[in-house]
């Protein structure tokens, strides 16, 4: 049997070791890589084309979801399993519109990260038991849109919204995007004017709420 080929996306070092012991355990899986952020998952798909990528949400300078959606639009091959401690409705929201095939619950068993990753490696979409019964109605609902969604977003504010929210100065971000800092400050107001939101102190806010950075980034 070909192995399923995983890279593993967590800024956590100890839950990537433990991911990695209990992939290595299953039949037919295979670790190639391990990622830092989703800056990292992305050179080293681009490096490696791993069939799943195993994704987490909040990590630094470019969170799982921005990076889904990377994935999926760059490495349409590449399917990818959302990992999150959060069960409620908007976060799975969040997951399915960025594009992932998969969204798993950080306390499921072993059976269900196998399952999922078999299921999402053959093209079909995985929710864990506890959050499918009610999203998936809720998803097709609201796939009209919300106003708080950060879907609204461009992909480059969204970006700039994680790097705001984490305490980056517009000089800072700006060579770190490889673009001026005239037009770091141009997306800064028009993500602050289509949130309605006029403070960085705001912007954090609604970062942590909408699970693109964690209190303690």
């Amino acid at each position: 049997m070909t192995p399923i080929r995983v890279l593993l996306a967590d800024n956590h070092t100890l839950v990537r070791a433990g991911l990695r012991a209990l992939l290595e355990s299953l039949d037919a899986v295979q670790v190639v890589a391990e990622a830092n952020d989703g800056r990292e998952a992305l050179r080293l798909i681009e490096a490696h084309r791993p069939d799943v990528v195993l994704m987490d949400v909040a990590m630094p300078e470019m969170n799982g979801l921005e990076a889904t959606a990377r994935v999926v639009k760059e490495f349409p091959a590449v399917r990818v399993i959302i990992l999150s401690m959060h069960a409620n409705e908007e976060y799975v929201l969040q997951a399915l519109r960025a594009g992932a095939g998969g969204y798993v619950l950080k306390d499921s068993g072993v059976n269900e990260l196998e399952l999922a990753l078999r299921s999402v490696s053959k093209g079909d979409t995985y929710l864990s038991p506890a959050v499918s019964k009610h999203v998936v109605s809720d998803y097709v609902r609201r796939i009209g849109g919300e106003s708080s969604s950060p879907s609204q977003l461009t992909p480059r504010q969204r970006e700039i919204l994680q790097l705001l929210a984490q305490g980056r100065s517009v000089k800072e971000i700006a060579p770190l995007l490889h673009i001026s800092v005239k037009t770091v400050e141009t997306h800064r107001a028009q993500l602050m004017e289509r949130l309605n939101i006029h403070d960085v102190a705001g912007l954090v806010r609604y970062a942590i709420r909408m699970g693109l950075i964690t209190p303690e980034d």
